[in-house]
C-alpha cells in the first residue's frame, strides 16, 4: 500500500478531494494512505514563521531551510521526494507509472517564491512541474500528481484496462468516448461504434487518437510509436499545414566573402537543387533565389527552365516538381514584393546566421528567435527565411528582416553548407507533423 507524505503550510487543502470519489473510496479500503506535515510545527520562531525575504533583494518571500529540514527528517521513510514547482522537469504518464510502484512518496508544496535552494543540496529532491501556469502554491499540483500515480495502484480502478486505454498511455491522446442517446440534437453516434465489429472499432478508436494527436499534440508523434497505418491515417489527415506560409529564400548578396568584405557570390546548381526539393518535402510556399548579377539570373532560369519544361524523362517529374518552386529576384527588397503580391500582405523576414547577432548601436539587446516562435509566426501569416550563401549574410541584409534565429550549434563547431542550414532549420520549425 503506497503511502504519501504531503508537506504543506496549509494540510487541510486536501480534506475534501482525498475524500471524494475514487480517491476517498481507495483510501477507506486501504489501497492508498496518506500522511499530513506541516512545516509550521517545526519552527523554532514563536510566532511559526516559515519564510523570509530573499538575500539580494527582490519581491515576495521565500520558505526557510530550517522548519522544512527539519520536517523532511522527521519522516520515517520518505521515500523519492518530489518537489512541486514551475521550474522543474514535467510531470508524464511514464512519471506517474514509476513513481505508482513506489511504497513511499513525499510531495513538497512550495510556496511564496519557492524554498531555499540549499534544501536541493541536503536532500535528493525531484523538482517536478504539472504545467507551464504559475499557481498560488504547490497543493494543486501535488493532488494532479497524486491523483495520476494512485489511479495506477493495483486496486484502485474497477478496471485495470482502462488505465491503459486513456491519453497518453501510448504516446498519444485518447479517442472520444460516446454514450446514449444514440442522436443528440441532430448529432448521431458515429455508426462504427453501433457496429459490432470489435477489431473495426478498435482501428476506428486508433485512427481517431492519431488524428487528436495531430490537432491538439503533434509534438507528441515525434516519440509516439506509430505504425505503417498510423502514418497513413496522418497523411490522409486535412490540417493546416504553417509550412505553406513559409518560403526560403536564398540570397548570394550582400553576403561575407571573407571575414572582412562583402559582396556577390556565384549561384551553385547544387544549392538550387537541393533546396528546391528541400521546399517541396516540407510542403513550403517557394524558394526565392537572390543575385543582381545578370548572367547568374539567366544561368537560373536556364535551369530551371530545363528540368520543369525540357526534361520529360519519367525519372525527372519529381525532380521538375521541386524545380517549379524556384522563383528568382535581383534583391531581398524585390523577393519580399514577390511574395507580399502573391500573400496581399508583407510576409515577417527571417535571418539566419552562423554568429550570434551583434547587438545594434542604441537598440536593446533582445534574444534572437527560436525555431518554435517562426512557426508561430508561419501559422499566423507568411514567413521568408533568408539564407546566406559564401559565409553567410551581410548586416545589411540582415538590417533587412524582422528578427534573427539562433545559430544552429551556437555551443560550438558552426561552419555548415548553406544546404545543410537550409535543411536542419526548415526541420527544427516545422518537423513533420506541422
Amino acid at each position: 500500500m503506497p503511502c504519501f507524505h504531503l508537506v504543506s503550510l496549509f494540510p487541510e487543502f486536501f480534506t475534501s478531494p482525498l475524500s471524494a470519489g475514487l480517491l476517498g473510496r481507495a483510501r477507506a479500503a486501504g489501497v492508498v494512505s496518506f500522511a499530513f506535515h506541516d512545516p509550521r510545527q517545526h519552527s523554532m520562531d514563536k510566532h511559526r514563521h516559515v519564510d523570509d525575504r530573499p538575500y539580494g533583494g527582490g519581491p515576495g518571500m521565500v520558505m526557510q531551510a530550517d522548519p522544512l529540514a527539519s520536517t523532511l527528517r522527521a519522516i520515517p521513510r520518505p521515500g523519492r521526494m518530489l518537489l512541486l514547482t514551475p521550474g522543474g522537469r514535467p510531470f508524464t504518464q511514464a512519471k506517474a507509472r514509476s513513481l505508482a510502484t513506489e511504497e513511499n512518496l513525499t510531495l513538497i508544496c512550495g510556496r511564496y517564491e519557492g524554498i531555499d535552494a540549499r534544501l536541493a543540496d541536503l536532500f535528493p529532491l525531484e523538482p517536478v512541474s504539472v504545467g507551464e501556469a504559475v499557481l498560488n502554491g504547490g497543493e494543486t499540483a501535488a493532488l494532479a500528481v497524486v491523483e495520476a500515480v494512485a489511479r495506477l495502484v493495483p486496486g484502485f480502478m474497477g478496471k485495470e484496462a482502462s488505465g491503459e486505454e486513456e491519453s497518453f498511455a501510448h504516446g498519444l491522446l485518447e479517442y472520444p468516448h460516446y454514450t446514449r442517446p444514440e442522436n443528440l440534437e441532430g448529432l448521431a453516434v458515429p455508426p462504427v461504434l453501433l457496429s459490432g465489429d470489435h477489431k473495426q472499432i478498435a482501428r476506428w478508436r486508433r485512427q481517431q487518437a492519431v488524428r487528436a494527436t495531430l490537432a491538439v499534440r503533434p509534438d507528441l508523434l515525434q516519440t509516439a510509436p506509430l505504425t505503417r497505418e498510423d502514418a497513413l491515417t496522418l497523411a490522409d489527415t486535412p490540417r493546416l499545414r504553417p509550412g505553406r506560409n513559409l518560403s526560403l529564400c536564398l540570397l548570394h548578396a550582400p553576403v561575407w566573402l571573407d571575414e572582412k568584405k562583402t559582396g556577390v557570390s556565384s549561384l551553385t546548381n547544387l544549392d538550387i537543387h537541393d533546396i528546391a526539393r528541400l521546399s517541396r518535402s516540407y510542403a513550403l510556399d517557394a524558394l526565392y533565389v537572390v543575385t543582381p548579377l545578370r548572367d547568374q539570373l539567366q544561368m537560373l532560369e536556364t535551369v530551371v527552365r530545363h528540368w520543369t519544361r525540357e526534361a520529360t524523362s519519367p525519372g525527372h517529374a519529381d525532380r521538375a516538381e521541386a524545380l517549379g518552386l524556384v522563383r528568382s529576384a535581383a534583391s531581398l527588397q524585390e523577393a519580399v514584393a514577390l511574395q507580399t503580391a502573391r500573400y496581399g500582405q508583407r510576409p515577417r523576414v527571417v535571418g539566419s546566421s552562423a554568429l550570434w547577432p551583434a547587438p545594434q548601436k542604441g537598440v536593446p539587446e533582445e534574444p534572437p528567435l527560436t525555431p518554435p516562435t517562426v512557426r508561430q509566426w508561419c501559422a499566423a501569416g507568411p514567413v521568408m527565411l533568408c539564407l546566406g550563401t559564401a559565409r553567410g549574410l551581410a548586416p545589411e541584409a540582415l538590417a533587412q528582416c524582422d528578427g534573427v534565429l539562433r545559430p544552429l550549434r551556437y555551443l560550438g563547431y558552426n561552419h555548415l553548407s548553406v544546404r545543410s542550414a537550409a535543411a536542419i532549420l526548415t526541420d527544427r520549425i516545422l518537423g513533420d507533423y506541422y
